[in-house]
């Protein structure tokens, strides 16, 4: 079997004196879509950011493509091919579309994805390239963080509530793009509160309550009410 492209083990993370994950254990193979879900507070945007480097934890309780990444920084993490849409999105106010966009390929990473590629993905931001980013509706600023993440050449694209706030028409439009991204190779984790999106985009399932996974599997074999069930467990 080959080795998975992601494997998170054991991993346990802390906010000072506060523990925010307690042995967290996550695979994720090459072109495969893993979804996180769980309430809010469940640890699923700490899962994600220590796994962007956002919060170090033991070295080998994180490794991609085979090496311990768990100790590393951020920047190095994202030259080694993972790239983060953040929760809320994070744009640069004063920066146009495209400026925001360009920023993301600044590592210069071989890959399928530049500026024609985004815009064949996301067309509505060719129209909009010379915008300011927060002239933009909130659906088309979350296709500005995917786009600018896309940018880098990851092999692994870590989504973090990309539905959040967003109207259900324009979650269903970001989400019908999704199987594009993956056919050019990426592996996703997704990290969403809303089931029915979740079990719709992903491979494997993980539901996390309280900073443990409580229930995981493949998507096509858990049922809504077994992931309920899991996600409100105390």
């Amino acid at each position: 079997m080959p080795e998975p492209l992601l494997e998170v083990r054991a991993l346990d993370a802390h906010y000072g004196d506060f523990q925010a994950l307690f042995g967290v254990s996550l695979n994720v193979a090459a072109g495969e879509v893993v979804a996180v879900i769980g309430a809010n507070g469940a640890g699923k945007t700490t899962l994600l950011q220590c796994i962007a480097g956002l919060i170090r934890v033991r070295d080998d309780a994180i490794r991609f493509d085979g090496v311990p990444i768990g100790a590393q920084p951020a920047h190095a993490v994202v030259a080694r091919g993972i790239a983060l849409v953040p929760e809320g999105r994070r744009l640069f106010p004063s920066l146009s579309v495209e400026e925001n966009l360009l920023i993301g390929g600044q590592l210069g990473r071989a890959g399928a994805w530049n500026l024609e590629r985004v815009y064949a993905l996301f067309p509505v931001l060719s129209e909009r390239r010379n915008q300011p980013s927060t002239s933009l509706s909130g659906g088309q600023q979350q296709m500005v963080a995917i786009g600018r993440a896309l940018m880098s050449n990851p092999k692994l694209l870590l989504c973090d509530e990309v539905s959040l706030g967003l109207a259900p028409i324009v979650v269903r439009d970001i989400y019908a793009r999704l199987p594009a991204i993956v056919a050019e190779g990426l592996s996703l984790v997704i990290v969403e509160q809303d089931i029915v999106q979740a079990l719709g985009a992903a491979d494997h399932v993980y539901c996390l309550q309280e900073g443990r996974v409580r229930l995981q599997g493949a998507a096509r074999a858990l049922s809504r009410e077994a992931i309920a069930a899991a996600y409100f467990s105390v």
